[in-house]
């Protein structure tokens, strides 16, 4: 069994405390820091300004330790997936996203998902597990490395310029590792990307939520998918705990922290679920002139276990067209990947299912209900 610390696994303050153990000041630790996250070394005989000692410390003690790939995809329009072994038979995908102006890795946090929503194929997959801080850092930091080689890019020049933790699994249940990784993405001695350049993309965990407006509030991202919670309960289960009031008014509080003056709110569209114009309306009368935001509406991706249908083109631009009227910044997301179902909600890896979500997710099929009928009358 390997015992060598896993250095990907520490924000800064958590290499500074490990140096410490070894006698070394902290200065060491950001030097240390650097070589790994800003020129990509896992080799310590390679970090040339380091003291010969500490060097030979490190080599008995610790390591960079990557994630194998097993598989790599290129699409035809640039975007990358990549799957990570992560043990126990257990592997999650990670994706480039390149634009004209920026580099977009969407990064996974968990081994499949336990959220369990109606739309996505990793729901569907079950949960077996929260990854390391170090694994979600070796997706980033395998991603930019090898894409700075690839890309030949100048010295200095970034591959990635915005991280999205909009992968397999729900980040918000995967608090503690989560935290220091987003840390490092931030610190100038690591990635140095921006507050508003990283998005955190959560279901709608509200206590966890407001732990991460106090302890570091990055761009936020909630799916939403419906305009009332009685449709919500169905399509994301964990509405049942948190409702769409008391998750709105967590957005309003996190925007007191947030580096951005608004939240997204994702919507994924499902053919005669949660997409006519009447529902539009509903999302208007929900949203404006309670919380700050804009609305990406996603085309939905169908898999076969879902038996869902995407909703047709003309009825996104109509759906669209009520919110944009109303005043509400609305967006059509561009499918990127899907032939190599790169694409949002399809990311699936290979998870050992560990909650019997197949058994669980064999439901009866989404009952639309009319407007005004209470939560307690349709279950």
């Amino acid at each position: 069994m390997n015992m060598a610390a896993n250095l990907l696994d520490h924000d800064l303050d958590g290499l500074a405390a490990f140096c410490e153990q070894l006698g070394e000041k902290r200065f060491r630790a950001t030097q240390l820091f650097r070589w790994i996250h800003q020129k990509g070394a896992s080799d310590f005989s390679q970090m040339s300004d380091l003291a010969k000692s500490l060097r030979e410390k490190l080599a008995g003690k610790a390591e960079i330790r990557p994630l194998p790939i097993l598989t790599e995809q290129a699409s035809n329009d640039g975007t990358i997936k990549w799957l990570f072994d992560v043990g126990a038979g257990d592997a999650v995908e990670a994706v480039f996203i390149p634009e004209d102006d920026r580099g977009t890795l969407c990064v996974s946090s968990q081994a499949g998902c336990a959220v369990g929503c109606r739309f996505c194929s990793t729901g569907h997959q079950g949960f077996s597990r929260n990854l390391t801080t170090g694994e979600i850092l070796a997706q980033l930091w395998y991603a930019e490395h090898h894409l700075r080689q690839r890309l030949k890019l100048a010295p200095g020049e970034r591959a990635i310029t915005n991280v999205v933790m909009m992968g397999m699994g729900e980040p918000l249940q995967n608090y503690s590792a989560l935290v220091p990784a987003l840390r490092v993405m931030l610190d100038d001695h690591g990635y140095g990307l921006s507050r508003r350049r990283v998005t955190v993309s959560t279901s709608g965990v509200v206590p966890m939520m407001d732990r991460l407006m106090a302890d570091c509030p990055v761009a936020l991202a909630v799916s939403l998918h419906a305009p009332n919670d009685v449709l919500r309960d169905e399509l994301v289960p964990l509405n049942r705990k948190y409702p769409i009031a008391e998750l709105l008014d967590a957005c309003r509080r996190y925007l007191t922290a947030a580096p951005r003056d608004f939240i997204t709110f994702e919507y994924c569209m499902l053919d005669g679920v949660n997409d006519s114009e009447a529902q539009a309306r509903e999302l208007v009368a929900l949203l404006r002139a309670k919380v700050s935001c804009k609305l990406n509406l996603i085309p939905f991706n169908p898999f076969p276990a879902s038996g869902l249908k995407c909703s047709p083109r003309a009825q996104v631009q109509a759906f669209a067209k009520v919110l944009q009227d109303a005043g509400i910044v609305t967006t059509v997301r561009k499918t990127r990947g899907d032939d190599i179902d790169a694409a949002c909600g399809q990311l699936a890896g290979e998870v050992q299912d560990r909650t019997n979500v197949q058994q669980r997710l064999t439901r009866q099929p989404i009952r639309i209900h009319k407007p005004g009928t209470s939560r307690q009358e349709t279950r």
